[in-house]
């Protein structure tokens, strides 16, 4: 069965990630990986040293050699910090409901080990940054970045806080692969039972009013309680004007052609948008 796979750190967004795949995992029913990686940049085995240089006098091997030792104690200690981690993460998961929940300590590359993961991801859930940005309020990680180029499977972002969400709006160009998107996004367990904000930032035009209403009509006839606006002007500032006002708890976005909404998500605008935003996203492929 595949899983809710959620990275764990030591960042300030670990309660938010912990709590956003907790409530996912019930939603869809299936169980929750918490996962941990020691990243092999950060914390190298004794293999990735190279002892081979100009190393002329024993002394300086001998210094290389307690070098390894201490990368390895550090290893040791930061694989226990991660064993921590991972517990309080799985006991906070089983406080808010989570079933079938296993931890993984993985020492290796992030994305590599997300890309390997793939075949048995349902989502991912990652925070907005991680501790090597966790005191920077409007960046988002690179790891993160790195993610979202790589993986093919849907991600939620999380921020520290995170509660069910009861609104969601749907950031919709009409493209037929944002079309297909809405109809698996209308078909998951995953928002079942919430209302729905199908959002275009687009002319006001027929064809986009025709368009629009379709995607209307296929939530609708999933049982979704929906709402629809067809907007204009920029996305940035369109869609979070609209999720103030409609006090929007998650924002759904994905990858559509070559249209205005791909433009937005993978140029500068995805980065500000994520950066900024006060609410988690689900970013689909």
């Amino acid at each position: 069965m595949s899983n809710v796979i959620a990275c764990i750190d030591g960042s300030s967004m670990a309660p938010g990630v912990c709590d956003a795949a907790s409530w996912a995992s019930q939603q869809l029913n299936c169980p929750l990986s918490l996962l941990h990686v020691l990243d092999k940049s950060e914390f190298p085995t004794a293999s990735q040293h190279n002892l081979s240089g100009n190393l002329g006098l024993d002394t300086q091997t001998h210094l290389l050699e307690k070098m390894v030792e201490l990368d390895e104690q550090r290893n040791r200690l930061a694989l226990e910090q991660g064993k921590l981690m991972l517990n309080e993460a799985q006991a906070r998961a089983s406080r808010a409901g989570a079933q079938q929940i296993s931890t993984r300590q993985r020492h290796g590359n992030l994305v590599e080990t997300l890309t390997a993961d793939q075949n048995d991801m349902r989502l991912l859930v990652m925070g907005r940054q991680g501790e090597a940005h966790d005191k920077m309020s409007e960046t988002i990680g690179s790891q993160l970045e790195s993610v979202i180029r790589t993986i093919t499977q849907p991600i939620l972002i999380a921020l520290p806080e995170f509660t069910a969400p009861e609104r969601i709006m749907f950031a919709y160009d009409g493209s037929a692969t944002a079309h297909k998107a809405l109809t698996t996004l209308a078909g998951s367990p995953l928002f079942k039972g919430l209302a729905c904000h199908l959002v275009m930032v687009n002319t006001d035009t027929d064809e986009h009013r025709k368009s629009l209403a379709e995607g209307l009509g296929v939530l609708e006839a999933a049982g979704f309680k929906c709402e629809s606006a067809l907007l204009q002007g920029d996305i940035h500032q369109a869609l979070r004007e609209y999720r103030e006002t409609h006090h929007i708890d998650l924002l759904v976005m994905g990858a559509y052609g070559h249209s205005r909404i791909r433009q937005f998500l993978v140029g500068s605008t995805t980065t500000s948008m994520i950066s900024r935003s006060q609410i988690p996203l689900l970013l689909l492929r």
